[in-house]
């Protein structure tokens, strides 16, 4: 049984990343806990005042929230019926990553499932946007579903990576669950913007990932390109890439070689889901 948590703000960007978590756990037993969070203003206040400015905020926004969380239970019941999923309402008032992370602790959380708005899409998110406040600072593992994504058979994974993992690949158990259930195949992916060799850490690294999905369809592609993100665009298109996987802590080192900062020109990963793990 998995613990899923669906945080939402009831736009048709939150809605559409439900219907895609709810289509990609299709087959899974799955308890869906769909979260409002009523967010407190981050601002410095004497206690008195914190504590009215919190009262106020309860009693205008819950109840608001509450039918708001049962309406969309109902759209959902509605439009997927599937025996195997079970879903629970929860509103909360609160700092909105405080409060995720409390849910996922309590709740025992195995993924949470969010969408990210605009053609900026990766860049957006990972500088600070909901999205990319969950995927860098609450350990859980994420997966981000653009605004524009649609499900279809998950058939590759695209795994970037620098090779500089820990030797407990436990952390990529999401990858292998996903390769088992839906069949699909790995690219792993090592990007450059010039030609070097693999040290000894990173090839050591190399080789457990060989020996870690053995059993799986897997291949290890290298690329070199100046411009890298023109190398990923390639990538995701030529081989028809379904879902990006990715370890949390290469975030900052991927953002600097594959996000642009002209956020005009990031377009590629629109309609790619991305999932992220943490250690």
């Amino acid at each position: 049984m998995k613990t899923i948590l669906l945080p939402t703000d009831f736009s048709d960007n939150s809605w559409n990343a439900i219907e895609y978590a709810l289509n990609f756990y299709k087959h899974s037993m799955c308890n869906f806990y769909l979260l409002h969070v009523n967010r407190l203003n981050d601002v410095v206040m004497e206690d008195y005042l914190y504590k009215n400015a919190q009262d106020l905020l309860v009693d205008v926004n819950v109840e608001s929230s509450k039918k708001q969380l049962k309406d969309l239970q109902k759209k959902i019941t509605l439009n997927f019926k599937n025996k195997h999923h079970k879903f629970y309402t929860v509103t909360d008032s609160n700092f909105f990553i405080e409060s995720i992370r409390q849910h996922v602790q309590e709740k025992k959380v195995d993924v949470i499932v969010m969408g990210t708005k605009g053609a900026s899409g990766f860049a957006g998110f990972i500088t600070g946007s909901n999205t990319g406040d969950v995927i860098t600072k609450v350990k859980c593992t994420t997966l981000v579903v653009p605004e524009n994504a649609k499900f279809n058979k998950i058939e590759e994974i695209a795994f970037p990576t620098d090779f500089s993992l820990s030797n407990d690949l436990q952390l990529l158990q999401p990858i292998i669950d996903i390769l088992e259930e839906k069949k699909a195949s790995l690219r792993v992916l090592n990007i450059s913007k010039k030609v070097t060799a693999l040290n000894d850490d990173q090839q050591k690294s190399k080789e457990l990932l060989e020996d870690y999905f053995y059993n799986y369809k897997h291949s290890f592609h290298f690329l070199t390109n100046k411009k890298v993100e023109d190398a990923v665009q390639c990538f995701v298109n030529s081989r028809n890439i379904d879902m990006i996987a990715m370890v949390a802590k290469n975030l900052n080192y991927f953002q600097q070689i594959l996000f642009h900062t002209k956020v005009a020109e990031i377009s590629y990963h629109t309609d790619v889901p991305f999932l992220v793990l943490h250690e």
